[in-house]
């Protein structure tokens, strides 16, 4: 699919904006100008905004008491099971929020309540319970004496659950940032910054930040008690407001960059093993979202029992945290290696459907392990620019008949309201606007497939619906240094509501391209990764620099030919550099500098008179090789893609008859590309072969004559 581009304009910036910008870059030889002109952009126009997100210190964070009455309701029956000695069980969540909000209870309400002996923890298994209360685990704990339940990251919507805890006596505090029940459950307390207005500081907390704020209050109220710094959690705050992609605006900003000061000086043995196996250290949020936060959530999506992560991160033992750090090390390759193979399969599916009518995509597979289907949902629905539902239909002895899934969104689209729609035909479900989990009988996953696409062709035209990318800054090679790399660092911590910056390098070409082979190694284990490498080059900088392109082939860039690029630009930890990274390209609007015979008549501008009127059709140089280079990206695309297109379809894209097709068809054999058609569908596919570059370039010159032949024909009979 096509992306779209939207392209940040150019901006007059106001003297005071670039005087404060300044004061942040005066140790490095720029002048500010791109961060600038990318935070006046993204609407940060005001004195003390600008002052606040730049530097943390500027910002004043928010009382854990603007909760009102449901945070002193909580402190209240707290301080209570405190001094009744209370048996209390944090009941958690097994991704990375839920994990460190878990954690930070567990240290938190530990410096009021003795551990283990009052105080414990519960992570569901994700392939056993899922999110959120169920009544077994309360029944356990009942069992164990436990009067009250402290959830984290969970519990808004468990309304029966609660009610079955409340039979048994056991009193619940809710901390939680998803989505509310349209009525107050039956709790001591329901902390969830989602009862705020939207602009509200605290509306954006993630679970474990929610957390926070409950230990913050609880130090505010008894601050004799506590004897570890309530400051010292905040680096596991960052850990889980970074990894579950909430946005960083408001105390969310502020806790993670005061989170990410504190995680580059941790003194926890297994955040620093974590950190050991990503080769980070601590100051770039990637080092999370990359690194930890990954290792983190694969423990549950390969094991289901995260339970020890939690030990992981709040042990004080160095040998036990090598070897729960191991363990998640293990866990991650084993969910990459599941993962290459679902979304592989899941692609295969996609290439089945028509996308001019698929507004949803909503695949289903009774092989697929549920662990990876959000991960695999994220990465469908970025390249085909719709929300992507992900569903396991396979049976297990507790599966109930049941299908099991999860759901990513895209911009613009209430994932959450959608699924809402169709609740008629679940069994359950939970999440929030971009991300959300299911089940549903398997039979109803037909009615659920076309009750999801209708409501959202009711609310908007799916013709329209496309991968959008924004590109902050048109920037030349030659700029791209260290020097922006720092620059562009003070936006930093990026997320939801502040993306990683994307930068347009116009007019460029690539020198030195070929495959690299990548592969991660453990004990019997290879996964391997597609990635090409290259130098990127422009006219400011014609010896070019390294980069890299995940996931493509260097078949997919063409020699001697001028592109327009989207990348991203950071620092790569293993090769030591700073390096491009290719989000998308295009061929340039610019010259295009195929390497075609000089012949006259492939050179030569030629004017011809179009109609009666004595106007005049320019038939410049370059349409037949814009013309050429459109044909060759479709082919790529189908390839890169593995899909089909009926034969007629194909020919209006490349805008071909029947013979100039045929002979395009036989001049890309040279380049390995062949093709096959079967019931009026046309095949693409490459092998590995020997350009014949001398042949190539006979059949292109060929080639080249047919195509503007045809325009001719075509302009003579509409005259």
């Amino acid at each position: 699919m096509i992306n779209q581009w939207n392209i940040a304009p150019i901006y007059d910036i106001p003297k005071w904006f670039q005087d404060i910008v300044q004061e942040y870059t005066k140790n490095i030889p720029t002048k500010g100008d791109f961060v600038s002109q990318l935070l006046w952009h993204r609407g940060i126009r005001e004195e003390k905004e600008l002052q606040t997100f730049l530097d943390s210190r500027n910002y004043k964070p928010t009382s854990p008491f603007d909760f009102g009455q449901e945070m002193k309701r909580a402190v209240i029956r707290l301080n209570q099971a405190r001094e009744e000695r209370e048996k209390i069980c944090i009941w958690g969540d097994f991704d990375a929020d839920g994990i460190t909000s878990t954690s930070v209870l567990w240290e938190g309400l530990g410096q009021f309540f003795a551990q283990d002996l009052q105080l414990s923890y519960h992570i569901p298994n994700r392939l056993k319970e899922s999110h959120g209360l169920n009544c077994e685990g309360i029944d356990t704990l009942a069992q164990e004496g436990v009067t009250l339940i402290v959830t984290c990251d969970t519990g808004s919507t468990n309304l029966k659950e609660i009610d079955y805890a409340n039979e048994l006596g056991i009193d619940i505090i809710v901390t939680d940032h998803h989505t509310l029940p349209d009525d107050r459950p039956q709790v001591v307390s329901i902390i969830n910054p989602r009862y705020f207005k939207n602009t509200h500081p605290l509306y954006h907390l993630s679970g474990v930040a929610v957390a926070y704020k409950l230990v913050e209050a609880l130090y505010e109220a008894f601050p004799d008690i506590p004897i570890q710094p309530v400051e010292d959690l905040l680096d596991l705050v960052a850990i889980g407001l970074i990894a579950d992609l909430v946005e960083l605006k408001g105390d969310c900003r502020y806790l993670a960059q005061e989170g990410i000061k504190k995680l580059q000086n941790t003194n926890r043995c297994g955040v620093k093993q974590l950190l050991q196996l990503c080769k980070g250290n601590g100051d770039r949020p990637m080092d999370i979202s990359f690194g930890i936060a990954p290792r983190i959530n694969a423990v549950s999506r390969i094991h289901g029992d995260a339970s020890f992560c939690v030990k992981l991160l709040t042990t004080k033992n160095l040998k036990e945290a090598i070897t729960l750090a191991n363990q998640t090390e293990e866990a991650n390759l084993n969910r990459k290696e599941l993962q290459q193979t679902v979304l592989k399969q899941a692609h295969k599916k996609v290439a089945d459907l028509d996308l001019s009518t698929t507004a949803v995509i909503v695949l289903e597979d009774n092989q697929w392990e549920t662990g990876v289907l959000g991960l695999v949902a994220s990465a469908i629905s970025q390249e085909y620019g719709r929300p992507s539902i992900l569903l396991s239909t396979m049976k297990t002895s507790d599966s109930n008949n049941l299908a099991r899934g999860s759901a990513r969104s895209v911009s613009g689209i209430n994932l959450y309201d959608l699924i809402f729609s169709q609740k008629h035909l679940l069994s359950g479900f939970g999440g929030h606007p971009f991300a959300a989990g299911m089940a549903l009988p398997i039979e109803n996953v037909p009615l659920f497939r076309d009750g999801i696409n209708q409501k959202l062709k009711q609310k908007l035209d799916i013709t329209k619906l496309q991968p959008i990318i924004d590109i902050d800054l048109t920037v030349t090679v030659s700029q791209l240094t260290q020097e922006l790399f720092k620059e562009l660092k003070l936006i930093e911590p990026c997320g939801m509501g502040n993306s990683a910056p994307k930068y347009l390098v116009k007019n460029c070409w690539f020198t030195d391209v070929r495959n690299k082979n990548i592969s991660s190694k453990k004990k019997n284990k290879t996964i391997k990764y597609l990635v090409t490498s290259f130098k990127l080059c422009d006219s400011s900088k014609p010896d070019g620099i390294f980069g890299s392109w995940w996931g493509h082939s260097s078949s997919e860039i063409l020699s001697n030919q001028n592109y327009d690029v989207v990348i991203e630009f950071d620092y790569n930890k293993f090769n030591k550099q700073y390096e491009p990274r290719i989000v998308d390209i295009k061929t340039s609007d610019s010259q295009l500098n195929l390497n075609v015979s000089e012949s006259p008549t492939v050179k030569n501008n030629i004017v011809l008179k179009a109609n009666n009127n004595n106007s005049e059709t320019l038939f410049n140089k370059d349409f037949h090789k814009q013309k050429w280079i459109n044909f060759l990206g479709i082919v790529k695309y189908l390839i890169n893609h593995q899909q089909s297109i009926d034969i007629k379809i194909f020919q209006e894209k490349v805008v071909m008859g029947d013979r100039t097709l045929e002979y395009s068809l036989k001049t890309i054999e040279n380049l390995g590309f062949i093709h096959t058609i079967e019931n009026n569908n046309i095949y693409f596919s490459s092998r590995k072969t020997t350009i014949n570059e001398k042949e190539y370039l006979k059949n292109l010159q060929k080639t080249i004559a047919i195509i503007k032949e045809e325009y001719l024909q075509t302009l003579f009979l509409n005259k």
